[in-house]
Parts: structure tokens; C-alpha cells; sequence
């Protein structure tokens, strides 16, 4: 079916998004529609060559790669040749002197806070309206709803509130008070009452005594009801913790304090995804995020939904008042700080074409859009504020080394100045996930430091890049000995050690990747603790429930205290990094095999049958054990590169594959049993899905750096053709 589209300014645009754009972006923004077209088209015009020419300097540095490989097959590895032989190609590049970036302005959210982050798909409107007000949850909820609090002797969950797990819930919380917020004399476990004396709290303990906080400038603020306190606010680790009162509460009944429940300061930030966890294929695809965005910059996006035979309206939270200890009053944030994550510099969308009638960059759409959107906030015309400075927040994935940062800088600058902002208004988070980028991160770094506000590793896109760039070195270990390898190791303080030594400190976010398994809090909450002791001032999380539990880790641990420290440890080792996972005599025996190639197949096609059958970017997938994974398209980079690397290098055959592939389909289809809109992949095994999943394995070592996007996009774009009955 033909788009139908509007010329403008030598541009051929998609109807609905150019009737997005004029009728819900442009007006209130002082930017005429046709007039930003005009200018887009001139960036169009300038960058796109610039944008070729460095997807094309990927592909000969990758074809470099690989012929070196070839050239010394067969013989012992030399990490010093290999070393040199990327420094003389320019993959590797040499570092300049020291520099500190001088990004400026930057909301505290970012700067200052370190705390949990969400990433959500900006396509779905619940789910995004969710993450920005995540800002807040109950610690109650988060430990009473989760297996963190055990279900033994009697504390199991039920329909009904259980005082007994009740019990267990406030006595973590109260622990976690002492711990955070801890009084001069006696515990939290023993306070019957909460009072103001002289501006400062005083604590009633159950022996008579009275008591204040070690720390009285903890105790920030407080609501009344009445004559009553109704609830305390308090900070630690610039992180707020609110306990609130109210004796009709069922919980009341276990305490005398009428403690009804403690709120976390949470998801202090949230990336609205346009990228790795969203479906969007096409230009009404585009359409539907570019609108939630806009939504949201506008403070008016809502959603419509029914709970339990009720129709629920959900929209933005508005702010926190409060008393001050003084007698003036505070207002916080209720909502997340925003990101939003643009694609990366590869692909192209049909939303836009050219004057030559082809498919413009996707990403040079996504800046225009999104930036275009955000002036909304910029100008006051939501009724909450997002960025308190001012400032528009993207987050850019896949970008290769430092050119290609300074190209996506370069386009930053342009839409400032197509849009009337000021200088560095659109500040630039980098993701490190791609072997180049990491190698030459202080490089990358050095190409935006005075916009860059954000660095952040990633394991299963960073792998798949590591197994793809070293594909004809032979075969990988497994995919779970990755998590242990001298490369990956370094690479997780390597990316701490670069940004501290380029004042990340205090002016950007260093940022560590995703818990992956929302149902497992008890082991989130005895690993992820790892992240702020490593140095990282944010971690990602699957869900607000697990932001509220994240949360406590960052009260435990003051990573900013911890960054001195770290400075002056020994910086990681560039030698670790080059380290290739090459699988040395591997002894596996048939049964490892299977269990390795069936895992890796059994994830692909788990999230490929929701992705090409349903357009979902990012769901809970259950894994071979049954175990739900939240997942994105990075899930597929890392397993398909994995399976094509031991195909190509023959430890397992194509007609090992394709049995797994159809045993596999065979046990997703059971796991997705009832599930509505499933389209079954056997006994036929010509489905879409099952056919993406052939593509992106058998064709996986050939595709650029490994990516899954150019498949998903064409077999999802060939459903939807299908179901609209297109010739």
C-alpha cells in the first residue's frame, strides 16, 4: 500500500507525520512547520552524504579485520601485532592529553543524584507514563509484591493482606530507616511517635525516651493533616525517603506509629526508548511515537485502561508539596527526568524520502522530531517542567568511535540553530556498547564534552559486537563464560575509569546496564549493589517496582564518596580489552552443544515471534528454564552472532541448527499457549518470525556489525502487508 505524502521543501513526507507536525508540534513552538521542514531538508542534505561515508568506513575497517584474521589463521595469536594492526588501520586511536568535559547546566537528576533508571518503550503510553512517575514508589508494595520478603513460615502472600508477611515488610523497612536515616539513640523499631520541636524532629521512643536524627539536616520537610503529622520527608544521599501516617491503613494495626507505608525517591531518570525496545517500522509506526513524546513534553499524554472491571485514566503525576522545617514550603519533582534515546546512524525510514525519492536516516528524523517536540518544555507550555535547566537530554546508540560521535554533535548544533537554541541546549548521551567506541572512549568523550552527559555499558549489544568484529578468529566460548572473560571485565571499569578521568564527576551520569529477570528481586537486591560500589552513579532497571528496590542500594552506598578512590586506583588494562573470547582446544561435548545452541535459539525465537507477529520491541520473555527476561533487540545481536560464529566455524552444522531451531519453535509455541494474537511457528516453520530468526542466524556474520534491525524491519513490514491484504 502507497504512503501517501506531502512535498515540502523538496522533501517527500509521510501525510501523517507531516500532519503531526503541523497541526500538534509546530503550534505554540514560534517554529513554522513548513519553514522546519525547509531547514530539515538543508541538514538532510549536508549530513546524509557524512552519514554514508561513515557506515561505510564500519564495513572497511570490518573487512581489515577479518582479512588480518584470515592472513593468520592457523597461528599461535599475537596481541601485540593484532594490537598495532588496529592502530595502523585507525580502529584503534591514539588518546590525546587529559581533559575534563565541560558540559554545563545540567539538571541534578543527572549530575548530582545518583540513582536507578528506566528504560521504557515511548510507544506504549501506559507503560511510558509509568516510568515518569516511577519518580516515586512504596517501599511496602516493592517488598510485600516480591519475592525479596520469602513466603516461608507463614508469610506467603494470598489474596488478602497477611499481617504476617505484613510483619516481615515492616521490619525491613524499618531497618532500611536505621540504616539510611539512623537516630542519636535506639531504633526505628522501637519509635511510637513522630513530633516538631524547634523545627527539628524529635522521636518518641517506647521506653519514654525522646530522640532526633545523628544527622538533623536529614529531616527536609513534612505535610500535616490537621494537627497532625501525616507524613515525614527525609533525604539521604540526595535521594528523598517519605514516611507517611494514617491509622485506617490495615498495617497500622502491627505498629503503633501508624507508619501506613515508606516511599522511595526511585527511577530518578527514565530513557523514553524510540530505539532497542520499539517496534516501529514505518512512518504511522514513527507517527505513534513521535506523538507519546510530544505528549509528553507537553505534560498532557494519558492512557485508558480497565483494572479489575474499572476503566483507570492515567496521566502525569504533578508535584510533591511540602513544609520546610523553617516554615516555608518545597516543592520536588513526583515525575522522572526524561531522556530520550534516538536511533542510531544505520538505518533508514520510509517516513521521509528525499529529493531522490529514497528513504531518508532514521536518526537525523528522530533529532529533527524529538527536538522539535521537546521546545514544548523548553517553553513552558506543559504544565509540569521536565528539564528544570532547560536542557533536551538524547541518548544515542551504536555509535563507532569518535567520528561518528562528532557527526551526531555536528547535527546537535544544526538543530539548534534551525530552532533558535541556545548553544549545547541538546545534550548527548553516549552509549557504549560498540567495540570501537570503547577502545577509543576517551576520544568519543573528548568529540562532545561540552554536551556529553552521559556514558553507559551494555553486555548483550557490546558482546555481539565483540563476536561479530572478531568473527574469523574463530570460535567464541559460550555465552554465559562472556560474563567472566578478561575483556568484559575490563570493559566495566574501563568505562568507569575513562569517566571519571574526563569529569564525569558531579557533570554526567556513568551508567551500568540492565537487570534483566523483573521476577527475581531477591537476587537483584543481593547482585545489583555491585553497580553504585563500582562507581556508577545509575544502573538500568526492568520496572518501577524494581527502581523502589534499586533505590535502597544507592542509600547503602554514596557513590560520589567513592570516586576519589577510584581515580586513583590502576586504570583497566587497554590489553584486557583487546583480549579475544576465542574458545582455546574446546573439549565440549554434543550434549554442551545442544544445551548452548538451543539456549541462544530458544531466546531468539521467543522474542522474534512477539516482535514481527505483534510489533512488540521489548517484553518479559520466558527463557528455556521458564524464567521471564525482560528483552530488547540487543537479546538478539548477542545470540545470533553467537550461533553464527560456531556455525561458520563448524562446531555445530546447519542441519544441527535448524533441528534446534524446529524443537525450539516447538517449545515456544507451549510456552505461549493461550496468549492472544500468537501465531504458531510449527508443524510448518514458515512463518515471518521463524523466518527472521532463519535470516538473522545463517546471514548473521554478513549483516553490518551484526545488527537485527534491517531483518526485524523488513519481515515486519512484510506481515504488515499481509494483514492489510497488500499485492
Amino acid at each position: 500500500m502507497l504512503t501517501e505524502r506531502i512535498d515540502v521543501a523538496g522533501l517527500q513526507v509521510a501525510k501523517s507525520l507531516y500532519q503531526l507536525v503541523k497541526d500538534e508540534i509546530s503550534p505554540g513552538t514560534g517554529i513554522q512547520c513548513d519553514a522546519a521542514w525547509q531547514g530539515f531538508a538543508e541538514i538532510v542534505a549536508e549530513l546524509a552524504p557524512r552519514n554514508r561515508d561513515l557506515l561505510q568506513r564500519r564495513a572497511e575497517l570490518q573487512a581489515k579485520i577479518d582479512a588480518w584474521h584470515l592472513q593468520h589463521r592457523g597461528q599461535d595469536f599475537d596481541p601485540s601485532a593484532y594490537k598495532a594492526y588496529l592502530e595502523k588501520i585507525g580502529y584503534l586511536e591514539a588518546e590525546g592529553e587529559a581533559f575534563s568535559i565541560t558540559t554545563a547546566e545540567v539538571d541534578a537528576e543527572i549530575a548530582t543524584i545518583a540513582g536507578p533508571q528506566l528504560v521504557v518503550p515511548v510507544s506504549n503510553a501506559r507503560y511510558a507514563l509509568n516510568a515518569a512517575n516511577a519518580r516515586w514508589g512504596s517501599l511496602f508494595d516493592a517488598l510485600y509484591g516480591t519475592d525479596v520478603i520469602p513466603e516461608d513460615d507463614g508469610a506467603h502472600k494470598g489474596a488478602r493482606f497477611n499481617p504476617v508477611r505484613g510483619a516481615r515488610v515492616i521490619a525491613r523497612g524499618k531497618a532500611f530507616l536505621d540504616q539510611a536515616i539512623p537516630l542519636q539513640n535506639g531504633s526505628y523499631v522501637d519509635a511510637i511517635a513522630y513530633t516538631l520541636r524547634d523545627g527539628e524532629l524529635s522521636v518518641t521512643l517506647s521506653s519514654g525516651q525522646h530522640t532526633g536524627l545523628q544527622d538533623p539536616s536529614q529531616f527536609v520537610g513534612y505535610q500535616q493533616d490537621k494537627e497532625n503529622i501525616s507524613s515525614l520527608l527525609l533525604k539521604n544521599n540526595n535521594l528523598h525517603i517519605e514516611i507517611l501516617f494514617n491509622t485506617d491503613h490495615p498495617i497500622h494495626e502491627l505498629h503503633p506509629t501508624g507508619i501506613r507505608d515508606i516511599y522511595l525517591e526511585s527511577a530518578v531518570t527514565t530513557i523514553m526508548d524510540c530505539e532497542d525496545s520499539v517496534a516501529a517500522v514505518d512512518a504511522d509506526d514513527k507517527v505513534n511515537v513521535y506523538r507519546n513524546w510530544l505528549e509528553l513534553m507537553k505534560g498532557s499524554l494519558s492512557s485508558k485502561f480497565d483494572k479489575k472491571g474499572q476503566v483507570i485514566t492515567r496521566k502525569l503525576n504533578g508535584n510533591r508539596r511540602y513544609s520546610a522545617p523553617d516554615g516555608s514550603f518545597l516543592e520536588i519533582p513526583a515525575r522522572s527526568l526524561m531522556l530520550v534515546r534516538n536511533v542510531g546512524h544505520l538505518m533508514t525510514t520510509d517516513a521521509v524520502l528525499d529529493a531522490n525519492g529514497s528513504e531518508i536516516f532514521e536518526g537525523l528524523l528522530d533529532a529533527f522530531v524529538t527536538c522539535y517536540s521537546a521546545l514544548h518544555d523548553l517553553k513552558g507550555n506543559s504544565p509540569y517542567k521536565n528539564s528544570a535547566n532547560g536542557n533536551i537530554y538524547i541518548v544515542k546508540p551504536k555509535m563507532h568511535g569518535p567520528q561518528e560521535v562528532a557527526f551526531t554533535v555536528d547535527l546537535f548544533e544544526r538543530i539548534e540553530t534551525l530552532f533558535g537554541m541556545k548553544e549545547n541546549t541538546v545534550k548527548l548521551g553516549i552509549m557504549d556498547e560498540e567495540r570501537r567506541t570503547t577502545l577509543n572512549l576517551k576520544e568519543c568523550i573528548r568529540a562532545a564534552m561540552s554536551r556529553v552527559i552521559f556514558i553507559n555499558t551494555g553486555f548483550l549489544d557490546r558482546t555481539g559486537d565483540e563476536i561479530h568484529t572478531s568473527m574469523e578468529a574463530g570460535a567464541m566460548i559460550r555465552k554465559n563464560d562472556m560474563k567472566a572473560s578478561a575483556w568484559l571485565k575490563a570493559y566495566e571499569n574501563w568505562n568507569v575509569d575513562v569517566g571519571l578521568a574526563c569529569g564525569l564527576d558531579g557533570k554526567a551520569q556513568i551508567g551500568k546496564g540492565m537487570w534483566t529477570m523483573p521476577e527475581r528481586m531477591h537476587d537483584m537486591m543481593e547482585v545489583k549493589i555491585s553497580h553504585p560500589l563500582s562507581g556508577a552513579t545509575t544502573a538500568w532497571v526492568p520496572s518501577p517496582t524494581a527502581a523502589t528496590l534499586h533505590a535502597m542500594h544507592y542509600h547503602k552506598v554514596d557513590v560520589f564518596s567513592l570516586h576519589p578512590d577510584l581515580k586513583r586506583r590502576g586504570h583497566a588494562s587497554l590489553d584486557h580489552l583487546l583480549c579475544i573470547p576465542l574458545a582455546e582446544s574446546p573439549d565440549w561435548t554434543a550434549e554442551e552443544i545442544r544445551e548452548e545452541i538451543d539456549n541462544n535459539i530458544q531466546g531468539i525465537l521467543g522474542y522474534v515471534v512477539r516482535w514481527i507477529d505483534q510489533g512488540m520491541g521489548a517484553s518479559k520473555v520466558p527463557d528455556i528454564n521458564h524464567i521471564d527476561l525482560m528483552e530488547d533487540r540487543a537479546t538478539l545481536r548477542i545470540s545470533s552472532q553467537h550461533v553464527a560464529n560456531w556455525l561458520y566455524h563448524g562446531v555445530v552444522s546447519e542441519a544441527q541448527v535448524m533441528a534446534s531451531m524446529r524443537r525450539m519453535a516447538e517449545f515456544v509455541d507451549q510456552q505461549n499457549i493461550g496468549a492472544p494474537n500468537y501465531i504458531c511457528m510449527a508443524p510448518h516453520y514458515i512463518s515471518l518470525a521463524f523466518q527472521a530468526a532463519q535470516d538473522m542466524i545463517f546471514h548473521g556474520r554478513r549483516a553490518p556489525n551484526g545488527y537485527t534491525e534491517p531483518t526485524l524491519h523488513r519481515r515486519r513490514k512484510q506481515l504488515k502487508a499481509a494483514l492489510r491484504g497488500d499485492r
